[in-house]
């Protein structure tokens, strides 16, 4: 049973995955603790210092160990987490105490181990972006074909179809998946630098030979898996990292938040709903209401993410010569508390994008509502090819709208612009033919095509490439 007593993050207790939030544990930072000094230890071996094959052997036994409780003993006493643990490892493994941490400062631990976790972060982020694209590029496929009202300024404008709007949100979570790409290559290890950032105390430790020192950089790099590090440093990674990162998680927010308001608007107009349990209860106190929960959480939580690279950019630019310390208790909140909302929000659009259910009769009612005012142009050209003067036809057209306008909007009936077209002697050329010039799919231009062609060329490309990665679902928890 949780404790009730005190405050409990609701990221963690009620919408992040499992996944994302072991993914932040101090299980797996103290892990990547001690393998890193495990690295460290066995690349000066390897190099040439007195450092025993029984003190790495040791140490390895420990290595998925950690003594929480001395750990938290010594830290009271010493003030310094990255001592504690020292300490606490130095405990266990008795024989390797005197070279845990050997020539390292405190950032080659924390500062490694929290670009690893970033890293392992994005990995975690990547598969539920592609697998969002993946059920969004089914959904805009099945509905490629399938006519609606466009709007621009929330008004009425062309049609469309439902298939083309899914396409532009998963345009958005394109760019985003590029961004995402391209911040992977860039993820580098802050490596083995020193205090300032010079290695000078590992340059003593091999008596002044730089190309050691270059050797054991590379080594310890590796042995954690690695091939890039930063040329140079301060004491710290560059804090600019961050706000990258930060960065990209706002994007796939914004884009995840655009989805979000065009369901709750489309589930007011109940043309598209999302996903309604069979005992889920809308409202308290209104029995009927389906509210759109699910949406109303992404956007709550994506104007959360929105408002967080502003802070690593503060972050970034505070950064005192070769480092303060100022940024260490923002970064344990900023960034956990981003991706672990960012993972909350990629499992809500999951299970909004496999699980849409659309009313195409209210679709179609809605259409036929409006596609007498948008089919005006197309009636009066046919009016002409069969002899009829442009601007007499267009006069007429002009008076009989406002005329089907006042019908909708004072009086609160149906458009009735066909039946008062169909009636009027000057539209006789085209009486007969008004039912197939009304198809609303003569109004949807290429937008099938478009669908099927930017899937073809954009999005496949991308799925295929993470073809190993699909068939997640998303659940909301609470």
């Amino acid at each position: 049973m949780p404790d009730t007593s005190v405050y409990e993050n609701p990221l963690l207790s009620r919408y992040a995955s499992r996944e994302m939030a072991e993914n932040f544990s101090d299980d797996k930072k103290f892990r990547l603790w001690r393998k890193l000094w495990i690295a460290l230890a066995e690349a000066e071996k390897e190099l040439g210092l007195g450092i025993t094959e029984e003190q790495i052997a040791e140490m390895k036994k420990y290595a998925e160990d950690i003594n929480y409780e001395d750990a938290k003993k010594f830290e009271s006493e010493v003030r310094h987490d990255v001592m504690a643990h020292v300490k606490a490892f130095g405990k266990q493994a008795k024989s390797a105490m005197p070279i845990i941490h050997l020539g390292a400062t405190s950032c080659y631990v924390t500062d490694n181990a929290e670009v690893i976790v970033i890293d392992d972060a994005l990995d975690i982020v990547m598969k539920k972006l592609v697998n969002v694209m993946d059920k969004l590029r089914t959904f805009a496929l099945r509905y490629k074909d399938l006519p609606t009202l466009g709007f621009t300024h929330l008004q009425p404008a062309q049609l469309t179809t439902v298939g083309k709007r899914a396409t532009l949100w998963l345009s958005d979570l394109e760019m985003d998946y590029i961004d995402l790409v391209h911040l992977k290559k860039t993820v580098k290890l802050r490596g083995v630098k020193g205090t300032t950032g010079t290695q000078a105390s590992f340059l003593d430790l091999f008596n002044g030979d730089g190309e050691k020192v270059k050797e054991l950089e590379r080594r310890v790099v590796e042995k954690m898996g690695y091939s890039r590090v930063y040329g140079v440093t301060g004491q710290t990674y560059p804090r600019k990292f961050d706000y990258n990162v930060l960065c990209v998680l706002s994007q796939i927010a914004q884009s995840a938040y655009r989805f979000s308001n065009d369901i709750r608007l489309l589930q007011n107009m109940k043309e598209v709903e999302e996903p309604f349990e069979k005992h889920q209860i809308g409202s308290s106190a209104m029995a009927y209401k389906r509210n759109p929960m699910r949406s109303e959480r992404v956007g709550s939580l994506a104007r959360y993410v929105l408002s967080l690279p502003v802070n690593a950019a503060v972050t970034a630019s505070t950064q005192w010569f070769e480092r303060t310390l100022d940024d260490s208790a923002n970064k344990r909140i900023v960034i956990a508390q981003a991706f672990l909302a960012v993972d909350s929000i990629l499992n809500l659009y999951l299970n909004i994008s496999e699980n849409l259910v659309v009313y195409e009769k209210v679709i179609a009612k809605h259409i036929a509502a409006e596609l007498p005012f948008m089919a005006t142009e197309n009636i009066m050209m046919e009016c002409v090819k069969a002899g009829g003067n442009r601007q007499e036809l267009h006069e007429r057209i002009r008076v009989l709208s406002m005329e089907a306008a006042k019908n909708v909007k004072q009086e609160g009936k149906d458009n009735n612009l066909i039946d008062l077209i169909r009636a009027d002697d000057m539209f006789l050329a085209v009486r007969d033919r008004l039912d197939g010039i009304l198809d609303a799919r003569n109004f949807i231009g290429r937008s099938p095509q478009q669908v099927e062609e930017f899937i073809s060329a954009e999005i496949d490309p991308i799925l295929a490439a993470h073809k190993g990665e699909l068939g997640a679902h998303g659940d909301v928890r609470v």
